[in-house]
């Protein structure tokens, strides 16, 4: 089972704008700042970035569950407005993995992102 997620940036408050941005519409909130960390979830923080350490993007994919197509799109749109780069809009999708819509998008430090409902 996974416990968390912590991603090394380069701009914490500029990361902290990304993903309220990018997280708001599937329904995640910040729980937790503290010495140069932020914390995201729904119920509890699960989803962390900080600035100790250089970025190190490439690593993979990280992928965020929304509970429908309005909010996938909602949550692609509102990272492209606080400067992700589009990898792939929002639209039908059967790769491993992948719910059946999906979104794909770079945050500022270059980390890849899909936005996802699940497979019915």
């Amino acid at each position: 089972m996974l416990h968390h997620v912590l991603l090394e940036v380069s701009d914490l408050e500029r990361s902290a704008s990304f993903y309220d941005s990018l997280l708001a519409p599937l329904g995640w909130r910040r729980h937790f700042e503290e010495d140069g960390t932020i914390g995201w979830g729904i119920a509890k923080p699960v989803f962390f970035v900080a600035a100790d350490h250089p970025p190190k993007p490439g690593f993979g994919l990280l992928s965020f569950s929304g509970l429908g197509i309005v909010a996938v799109k909602a949550a692609w749109e509102a990272g492209m407005r606080a400067g992700g780069t589009s990898v792939s809009e929002p639209g039908e999708r059967r790769a491993n993995g992948s719910g059946s819509y999906s979104a794909f998008l770079k945050d500022p430090d270059g980390y890849e992102l899909e936005i996802t409902i699940g497979s019915d």
